[in-house]
């Protein structure tokens, strides 16, 4: 899937419907309290999501939101009803496309000069290699699949990326059962 990348956009300002937004009227309160300094090194930051459901997709806005320039985001599934309660690109209109890609168009929307990338496949062992892990400052595991995220744990540390991982509690309504 092709991303916008910030050179394809303009340098000054962005138009929308009705008005046009600088990154200092986005991101300055971000900045206010990162300084200039800590707002670059977001936006020199990269970040690979593995899962944008309902802890994946909350994750991606908020990196975003917070100023993040660089985001990957890898999910193979397609939007359900059932998302609708907890996902956060999941709307009646959403339910059939794929999930990643409605989430980057969302989120495109937040921060237009970020390069965000919609990876609409899954991890699996076999193509670990394919997702270059060491490219990026951070990997954020939220897949459901547990043979998967075992393995990118091992690959994200061996590739010497960072790594948060959810252990998930789907259905679980008892802290001691998950």
């Amino acid at each position: 899937v092709p991303a916008r990348r910030t050179e394809d956009l303009p340098s000054t300002k962005l138009k929308g419907p009705a008005m046009e937004l600088t990154d200092q009227e986005i991101f300055g309160r971000t900045e206010r309290l990162l300084g200039t300094a800590g707002l670059e090194r977001l936006r020199q930051t990269s970040v690979i999501i593995f899962g944008v459901g309902g802890v994946g997709s909350w994750c991606a806005e908020s990196l975003i939101r917070s100023g993040v320039g660089r985001l990957t985001m890898v999910d193979p599934d397609t939007v359900q009803p059932s998302n609708i309660n907890r996902q956060l690109m999941a709307t009646t209109g959403t339910v059939g496309q794929p999930k990643a890609e409605v989430l980057r168009r969302r989120l495109l929307d937040i921060s237009p000069r970020a390069d965000i990338r919609a990876l609409c496949t899954a991890y699996a062992p076999g193509c670990a290699a394919d997702f270059r892990l060491g490219d990026y400052n951070y990997v954020v595991d939220a897949i459901d699949s547990l043979e998967a995220k075992a393995h990118l744990l091992c690959a994200a540390t061996a590739a010497g990326a960072r790594v948060f991982a959810s252990m998930g509690a789907a259905l679980k309504l008892d802290p001691q059962q998950v």
